[in-house]
C-alpha cells in the first residue's frame, strides 16, 4: 500500500500527503495552490463555475472528461490528471474555445466563463477536424451543466460553432498517456490523515476485504452525494472505501439476455450503452439525468445504493425488472431491485456488502417499455415525478405488466394495483381507465417544493395515459413524439429561441 496522492497538473507530477480525504479538488486549486481562474459558486455540482476536465488511463487511451472540481475528493484523483482554465493559453495566443468566446461576445461579469470554457474545451477534445459540424444538441448537452446569469446562451452558443472555424489546436495525447502510465498504480492506495483513512482498492477481492475490516466505512463512488455531506452538511465521513479504481466494477457485459452495468460505471458510460438497446425509451432521460459533468463522476451503481426516492434510475430499473448484486468476503448475493428498498433510506445492505452490479433485462419481441420524468426545468433538474411502464403485449392483450414510480412515495416503489389492474386484460381505454384509477390507491404522495400531492397522483395518472397513447394497437402516437431529440441539430431550447 502507498499512501502519497500523485497527479498531473501544470506540466508537472504534483505529490501530496499532507490534505484531509475530504478536501475537494476546488479547494485545493483555489486555496492550496492559488489557481483561482476555476471558480466557486454553488459548491455543490449545480453551477458549472468550477468545471475543469480530468484526464484518465483506461484500458491504454487517455480519458478526458468534464468534472465538477467541488465535487471531486483529492484522494480520488491519485494516478489522474487535472486541467483548469489556466491550462489553455499557449504563450500569448488564446486557445480556439477562448478566442470564440471573444469574438461572440460571450461574456460579461465573467465569474461562469472559465467553467463555460472547460466544458466547451471538453467538446473540443472530442472533436477532429474530420468531424461533422456540430449540432445544436450536442453544444445543449456539453453546457448542461454550466449556468450564466448576464451574458445569455445565444453568443456562448455561437462561439461553440466559432471555435470549430478557428485554426485547430492539437492536444498531445500520447505524451499525457506516458505521463499517466508513469503515475499508475496496481496496489492499493492507503492514505492516511490524522487517523482518517482512504482506501482506494484495486480488485474487487481487495475491496471486500477492506469492508469486512471496516464495515463502518463511507463507500465512495462518484461523490455527486457524498460531496454534498461535505460541502452543505458539514459531516464527519470518517474511513472512506473509493470503489473507482476496482476494475472489476467497471465493466459492462451482455450475456444471453440480460446487461450487467458495475457500480463503478459512470452514468453516462451507462446509459450509452443503455441507449443501444433502449434508444427511444431512455435517450431523453439520459440527456436530462443531471448535466453531463454530474454524469461523468457518478455512477450508475451509486445512484441504486443512494436509495432516494426521487433517484431516476431506479423506476426504469425496476419496471423492466432488473437486479442487483451484492458482494462481501463471504459471497454473492442477488435479489430483486424492487426488494433493495426496505423504506425511507433503508436498504437491505448488510454491513459487510457492497453493491457490485446492477443486472438488466433486454428487449426482447413483444415488450413495451417507456420512461418519463416531470421537473421544473428539462436539464438538471429534481423529478417531480419519474414514471415507468413495462408490459408483454401479444394479441392485444398484457401480461407481465410492472409500474415503478419514483417521487411518490418514501421509496421508488412499484404500483400493484394498477398493474393488477392491466395483468391479463385487453390494451384499451377502458383498461386504462381502470388502471389510472387504481393509481389513486397505489400512492399518497406529499407536497413539497417541488410539486404538490394533487400534482403528482394527476401527472402520474396522465403519465399512464401517455404510455396507452404510445403503445395502443389503432393510431399510436408517432415515433418523434418518443424521443423529441431524434432529429439532429434541434432541441426543445432551440425552438423556443
Amino acid at each position: 500500500m502507498s499512501g502519497l496522492i500523485r497527479y498531473f497538473f501544470q506540466g508537472q507530477i504534483h505529490e501530496a500527503d499532507h490534505l484531509p480525504p475530504t478536501r475537494t479538488l476546488l479547494q485545493h486549486l483555489r486555496e492550496d495552490l492559488h489557481c483561482t481562474g476555476t471558480k466557486e459558486g454553488c459548491a455543490e455540482g449545480d453551477c458549472g463555475a468550477c468545471t475543469v476536465v480530468t484526464g484518465e488511463l483506461r484500458d491504454g487511451k487517455v480519458e478526458m472528461k468534464s468534472v465538477n472540481a467541488c465535487l471531486q475528493l483529492m484522494p480520488t484523483l491519485d494516478g489522474k490528471a487535472i486541467f483548469t482554465v489556466e491550462d489553455l493559453n499557449q504563450g500569448a495566443s488564446l486557445h480556439p474555445v477562448q478566442q470564440a468566446m471573444v469574438e461572440c461576445h460571450a461574456s460579461q461579469c465573467g465569474f461562469c466563463t472559465p467553467g463555460f470554457v472547460m466544458s466547451l474545451w471538453d467538446l473540443y477534445l472530442q472533436r477532429s477536424p474530420a468531424s461533422a459540424p456540430l449540432q445544436r444538441k450536442q453544444i445543449d448537452i456539453a453546457l448542461s451543466g454550466n449556468l450564466c446569469r448576464c451574458t445569455g446562451y445565444r453568443p456562448i452558443i455561437d462561439a461553440a460553432h466559432r471555435m470549430e472555424e478557428l485554426p485547430r489546436q492539437d492536444f498531445d495525447q500520447a505524451g499525457l498517456a506516458a505521463i499517466l502510465v508513469s503515475l499508475a498504480r496496481n496496489e492499493t492506495l492507503e492514505y492516511i490523515y490524522q487517523g482518517q483513512h482512504f482506501f482506494a482498492p484495486r480488485t474487487i477481492t481487495e475491496l471486500v476485504r477492506l469492508r469486512a475490516a471496516h464495515p463502518q466505512a463511507c463507500l465512495l463512488a462518484g461523490g455527486t452525494d457524498i460531496g454534498l455531506w461535505i460541502t452543505k452538511q458539514f459531516r464527519e465521513l470518517g474511513n472512506i472505501i473509493y470503489l473507482g479504481q476496482v476494475k472489476e466494477l467497471r465493466t459492462v457485459t451482455a450475456q444471453n439476455d440480460t446487461l450487467e452495468i458495475g457500480a463503478a460505471v459512470t452514468l453516462d458510460d451507462a446509459y450509452r450503452v443503455l441507449c443501444e438497446y433502449y434508444p427511444q425509451e431512455l435517450s431523453e432521460l439520459w440527456q436530462r439525468f443531471a448535466s453531463l459533468p454530474i454524469r461523468h463522476a457518478g455512477t450508475l451503481g451509486g445512484n441504486v445504493a443512494n436509495g432516494s426516492p426521487i433517484g431516476d434510475s431506479m423506476p426504469w430499473l425496476i419496471a423492466l425488472g432488473s437486479r442487483i448484486v451484492l458482494k462481501s468476503a463471504d459471497g454473492e448475493r442477488e435479489l430483486a431491485l424492487e426488494d433493495f428498498y426496505l423504506g425511507y433510506q433503508q436498504k437491505d445492505l448488510r454491513p459487510h456488502e457492497i453493491v457490485a452490479a446492477i443486472r438488466i433485462p433486454l428487449p426482447r419481441t413483444g415488450k413495451i417499455f417507456r420512461t418519463y420524468k416531470l421537473a421544473k426545468r428539462f436539464d438538471q433538474d429534481i423529478s417531480a415525478v419519474c414514471a415507468a411502464f413495462s408490459a408483454q403485449l401479444e394479441s392485444g392483450i398484457l401480461s407481465e405488466v410492472r409500474i415503478a414510480f419514483g417521487g411518490m412515495a418514501a421509496t421508488p416503489k412499484r404500483a400493484t394495483r394498477a398493474e393488477a389492474a392491466l395483468e391479463q386484460q385487453v390494451w384499451n381505454e377502458a383498461t386504462l381507465q381502470a388502471a389510472m384509477l387504481a393509481l389513486s390507491d397505489d400512492y399518497a404522495p406529499l407536497s413539497d417544493m417541488r410539486a404538490s400531492s394533487e400534482y403528482r397522483l394527476q401527472t402520474a395518472q396522465n403519465l399512464l395515459r401517455r404510455f396507452w397513447l404510445e403503445t395502443r394497437a389503432d393510431s399510436p402516437l408517432p415515433a418523434a413524439w418518443l424521443n423529441p431529440f431524434a432529429a439532429a441539430g434541434t432541441s426543445s431550447a432551440e425552438e423556443s429561441i
